[in-house]
């Protein structure tokens, strides 16, 4: 898929730079820092002994996270480059992980192992085209009774941002500067696909599985939009008219049959 090409040599371009930043905060996660935060730790506070797949993992602080609390997790994610990262800090923390370069559509058509977790956060679906595949995918990496989680920007921010709030096929392709502090003004071009909430669950839902929550939040963890302001420690807000605006979104769901 060329559009897959194109995000792939974009995310390759981008790694060294976001490795060195102080936004993702590599020394403080190899001094023992976890990159995860207070909505998915809430949500899944107990993953020891549970294999856990990570999709679109970036270069692994988050996977590398779960597995300092326990859990057996894989991570997959479409740079090579990120995967090269990822296993450079398997190797720094002598965490135990298994990093894999792939997109989630052809991982999905080659894996074999199901997992007890299935979990993507923060900015992963709007690179992929068709939510109805993915779902798909999360369902068969799935054991019978697993749990999916997903924690993700609202797309209330995008339509703010200029761009489609329900979905085309044909993406929105934009050159853009990293969201890091770190930017050096160089610019890369990117295909996006907008997905509406509704999209979301009624693809979860049309692969078998169970949604048991969804939640809404006002703040983002992250200090990653125009306008932010941190109104509370490591929570950071959007207003518009004064009011906040959503800015992130949680669904957790339950394969409930094995066929599915």
């Amino acid at each position: 898929m060329s559009y897959f090409l194109t995000n792939k040599h974009s995310w390759n371009q981008r790694v060294e730079t976001h490795f060195n930043s102080d936004f993702y905060d590599v020394p403080g996660f190899l001094a023992g820092k976890t990159a995860l935060n207070e909505i998915e730790l809430a949500a899944l506070p107990d993953v020891a002994g549970l294999s856990l797949l990570h999709l679109q993992c970036h270069f692994g602080l988050d996977s590398l996270s779960w597995a300092r609390l326990g859990a057996e997790v894989t991570g997959v994610d479409i740079s090579d480059a990120a995967i090269q990262k990822a296993n450079e800090l398997k190797a720094k923390t002598q965490l135990k992980a298994d990093f894999i370069a792939a997109d989630v559509y052809s991982f999905g058509e080659s894996n074999q192992q199901q997992f007890d977790l299935v979990y993507t956060s923060y900015g992963a679906i709007c690179w992929l085209p068709d939510l109805v595949r993915w779902a798909q995918v999360i369902s068969r990496c799935l054991k019978t009774g697993g749990t999916f989680y997903m924690a993700e920007f609202h797309p209330i921010i995008d339509l703010m941002a200029g761009y489609e709030y329900f979905h085309r096929d044909d993406p929105d392709i934009s050159l853009e500067d990293t969201y890091t502090e770190n930017c050096d003004g160089s610019q890369h071009e990117f295909a996006v696909w907008a997905h509406p909430m509704g999209d979301v669950i009624n693809a979860l839902i049309k692969a078998g599985l169970v949604i048991e929550s969804v939640e809404e939040f006002d703040y983002s963890p992250y200090n990653c939009f125009a306008g932010m302001q941190e109104k509370q420690k490591g929570r950071f807000y959007l207003t518009h008219k004064d009011h906040h605006v959503p800015m992130v979104y949680a669904i957790k769901a339950k394969k409930s049959s094995p066929t599915a």
